[in-house]
């Protein structure tokens, strides 16, 4: 057996940069004359019906009169619209000779003129990442981004807590591996004329949602020649451990002897053995409900004897990513001291070719005693779900049960990378997820759990198939979750299919290139809404 490198197991979760609240206006703010202060960013909007020019919003004529210079003229000149997610930066000249003194002598020597389009959270979430981009490399910010002189205190809380989710998610890099360390570090957001406990609270929110992204693409990010499932394993109990979290890990002894058969069958072919982790969160006070978040662990997925394409194995260090979310949830809920029991199980295993592979053929058993037919071992995320799920079911009494991975390519097909497919068999539940889902940005798109399909699922061998024999069934997103159905007992139970919004390309608004995060920030909104 060959070691991985554990160097990076103790290293300690990176964080998001500082946003705090000024409450001086950008005229009269004494922080923008004592150096301290890299750029100033203010606001413009879309012009109204019938009128082209761009309107400034509240900071931003304050701005041009103390800096001595006409903002809106200079918004034109650069092609703005005030779309949100646009930003320009203008960079003030020095002045020559001595004897000249210039209007903004002595303030922070740039200007950032960013779009906020109609001002609601999802624009603003986009020029808080348009800032975060424009600002990259400096030290420090201050932005009248997201202020209106109109906005109550549950208003002005918003608009804070969109503006710095957006900065705070799109300041993320990913972390990199050269001779010399990369120590830049994203620039602290200071929010101008901003103050109040409901503004520090909605910020605070932010800043806990934004943490718990950026653990899921740390850890999704991470190449597989470090990450592999004892790696992953002890990665969680170290943060569990910090956290105050109840955690247990059942090596492949364990899993053996608890009939983890799914779990043992897709790790059977690599050197790295399975995992599986529990972590529970109990608040000090008891009562509420018991959520358990599953999450697929595959830390990196070959496809196994049905081996994939090489192209299609690039991206699979990313195949843990909803392992990750569950860890995250777990550790934020303990954080923000949600009012109900959280719980985070992790079925971790590398899916690799070696003597000992599962096959196409087999009959696996599936902790409770269920046989599972195999057809294709590229479909072992839904074999490791099983297991847990059924485990969970089981042992841990919840009230409600979500599992997240990235599962199926059908579900990317179907719905792109901007919704995930949800399944459930609660409408409550299901609603309750897709409007944390809206007010987040993380949007699902709920699908069918169609009967007509259950005959893709069936076995003449064993009590269910894993995957459809007959192709023209199509709908393999729909067919995988009829899978897992048959795992979670009488519980409300949802399922969301993250193959398409759990990585990225490119950088688009606050998502990132890679691993997106995609899921933590929707399960902690869900959380502080479920009574």
């Amino acid at each position: 057996m060959t070691p991985r490198s554990t160097g990076a197991a103790a290293l300690p979760p990176r964080t998001p940069p500082a946003v705090t609240l000024h409450a001086a206006s950008v005229a009269d703010s004494d922080l923008l004359d004592d150096g301290s202060v890299d750029a100033v960013a203010v606001q413009v909007a879309p012009g109204r019906d019938g009128d082209d020019a761009l309107q400034p919003r509240s900071g931003t004529p304050q701005a041009a009169a103390r800096y001595g210079i006409d903002l809106a003229e200079l918004a034109e000149r650069a092609g703005l619209t005030g779309a949100a997610g646009e930003a320009f930066t203008v960079h003030l000249p020095l002045p020559v000779g001595s004897s000249v003194e210039l209007p903004w002598a002595g303030l922070p020597p740039r200007i950032v003129l960013v779009g906020v389009g109609d001002e609601g959270p999802t624009a603003l979430r986009r020029a808080g990442a348009a800032l975060a981009r424009a600002t990259r490399g400096l030290t420090r910010v201050a932005a009248t981004v997201g202020a209106q002189t109109h906005h109550d205190e549950a208003g002005a809380a918003q608009a804070a807590r969109a503006v710095a989710e957006g900065y705070l998610l799109a300041a993320y890099r990913q972390p990199r591996t050269t001779r010399t360390p990369d120590d830049e570090r994203p620039a602290e957001l200071v929010l101008l004329g901003r103050d109040g406990a409901a503004v520090a609270a909605a910020v605070e929110t932010a800043r806990t949602g934004a943490e718990a992204t950026w653990l899921v693409r740390d850890l999704a990010n991470t190449p597989s020649s470090v990450k592999d499932p004892a790696w992953m394993a002890d990665r969680a109990r170290r943060l569990g451990s910090r956290a105050g979290l109840d955690v247990q890990v059942l090596g492949p002894r364990e899993l053996a002897a608890g009939g983890f058969g799914g779990i043992l069958a897709v790790g059977a072919g690599s050197a790295s053995t399975p995992r599986l982790v529990r972590l529970t969160y109990t608040p000090a006070k008891g009562g509420g409900r018991h959520v358990v978040v599953v999450g697929k662990g595959i830390t990196y997925d070959t496809g196994g004897l049905s081996i994939k394409p090489r192209e299609a194995m690039v991206p699979m260090k990313t195949d843990m990513a909803g392992s990750a979310v569950a860890l995250a949830t777990v550790l934020a809920a303990a954080r923000a001291q949600v009012p109900h029991r959280v719980t985070a199980v992790l079925p971790l295993a590398e899916n690799h070719v070696g003597a000992a592979s599962y096959r196409p053929g087999d009959v696996v058993t599936i902790h409770g005693g269920t046989t599972v037919e195999i057809a294709n071992t590229d479909a072992e995320g839904r074999l490791v779900l099983a297991d847990a799920l059924a485990w969970a079911d089981a042992t841990l009494e919840p009230d409600v049960l979500v599992d997240v991975a990235t599962l199926t390519g059908a579900a990317t097909l179907g719905l792109g990378r901007q919704h995930a497919a949800l399944y459930g068999t609660d409408d409550a539940l299901v609603a309750a997820l897709t409007e944390a889902g809206r007010r987040t940005g993380e949007l699902v798109w709920h699908m069918p759990l169609v009967a007509d399909y259950e005959e893709a699922v069936r076995s003449s061998v064993a009590d269910l198939r894993h995957v459809p024999e007959d192709r023209r069934i199509g709908g393999g997103s729909i067919t995988a979750a009829l899978f897992l159905r048959r795992f979670v007992g009488q519980r409300a139970w949802a399922h969301l299919d993250i193959a398409g919004t759990g990585r990225s390309t490119s950088d688009k608004h606050e998502v990132t290139e890679g691993a997106t995060g995609y899921g933590a920030r929707l399960l902690l909104e869900y959380l502080a809404a479920l009574d």
